[in-house]
């Protein structure tokens, strides 16, 4: 009985983290198209001071906001915006379940450059 419970508290765990990681991949995707909005009316990235609070806020070429609110991670961290980034013009960053660059598994970084059938960036 133990084996059993064991094998599918794993089982779950697997799915939970995985669940959080496809949720920060279609955040990401959402605030990068964000981004490419931005880029698209202002001819600019927004720079790493603005971040990505710069996408919830009108302007003269933005009548409505692109988002309505920057979200926190599934795991209750900030997105990272760095511009530039270091493979594309920008990145969006979620840290994984430590909140730290780098790690494994539960743990691992989920950036908008290296997001699956996807691009960060022009």
């Amino acid at each position: 009985m133990a084996l059993l419970a064991g094998l599918i508290t794993l089982n779950v765990r697997h799915v939970m983290v995985k669940g959080k990681q496809d949720a920060a991949r279609a955040e990401i995707a959402t605030l990068r198209d964000a981004v490419e909005l931005f880029y698209n009316a202002n001819g600019r990235y927004p720079t790493s001071d603005e971040g990505l609070a710069i996408l919830t806020r009108k302007s003269e070429t933005i009548t409505e906001p692109l988002v309505a609110q920057v979200p926190q991670d599934p795991w209750g961290h900030p997105y990272q915006y760095n511009q530039p980034g270091r493979s594309e013009p920008y990145e969006i960053i979620a840290y994984g379940a430590d909140g730290r660059e780098g790690g494994e598994g539960a743990d691992a970084d989920i950036v908008s450059w290296n997001l699956k059938g996807g691009k960060g960036g022009k």
